[in-house]
């Protein structure tokens, strides 16, 4: 499933939120985007999401335009006080709601097994705003995937939450080995630590049209040198 934006800006009452951005997501690709504003990179992720209408351009999902079509097929994750879960909610409670909205049982004994079945059990009572950053990350990733109807996701600032960049980027990178479409949403800093290619807000991103898809995939992040 491709995802194209051609455009896309965002603006509001106190001026422009999302600089015009182009970019191409296909299949099978992870496409980290850097921007130095938190605003800009959840107004991007609410687009590319079908959450939020541009002020100008659009988004494609394949061969639709329709924001029903985006937002039934994308998982918009963790952004800032849009869908990021209520820090002060216990953890079981966090996965019941998902299941819930994914259509999958939400009873408590199915959310037990499934926090058994990924191994979230040690965190059951805790409150959700103290998991570490890679559980938190990891969670919210595996939920977004229990929709049927998801082919894409769509990661807002996982960074902000501290922690080592190369375990939410790998967390992503299965998911496009899996065969989902992925984009990732992070700071600048965060970007270039991962060593990696990225694109950037505010910028045409799409690939050359003579380019293959292979050469589009981000390589593995190299470990970080030590001090």
């Amino acid at each position: 499933m491709e995802i194209v934006a051609e455009d896309i800006e965002v603006r509001g009452p106190s001026g422009q939120l999302l600089a015009p951005t182009s970019l191409r997501i296909h299949s099978g690709q992870l496409l980290l985007i850097a921007g130095d504003q938190a605003l800009a990179r959840t107004a991007l992720a609410l687009v590319l999401s079908g959450r939020l209408r541009p002020t100008s351009g659009r988004v494609r999902i394949g061969k639709s335009t329709r924001r029903r079509a985006v937002r039934r097929h994308t998982a918009v994750i963790d952004a800032p006080e849009v869908t990021e879960p209520d820090g002060a909610l216990q953890v079981q409670h966090v996965v019941a709601e998902a299941l819930c909205l994914a259509d999958r049982p939400s009873n408590p004994r199915y959310v037990r097994k499934w926090m058994e079945r990924h191994n979230f059990s040690d965190h059951r009572g805790e409150r959700f705003e103290h998991l570490p950053a890679a559980e938190r990350t990891r969670l919210l990733v595996q939920l977004a995937c229990e929709s049927r109807s998801v082919q894409a996701l769509v990661l807002d600032s996982p960074d902000r939450h501290g922690g080592d960049p190369s375990d939410w980027y790998r967390l992503a990178a299965e998911r496009s080995e899996a065969g989902m479409t992925v984009a990732v949403l992070c700071s600048p800093h965060s970007a270039e630590k991962l060593n990696v290619p990225f694109a950037r807000i505010g910028t045409d991103n799409r690939p050359d049209p003579q380019s293959s898809p292979e050469t589009d995939q981000p390589s593995s992040p190299e470990p970080a040198e030590s001090a």
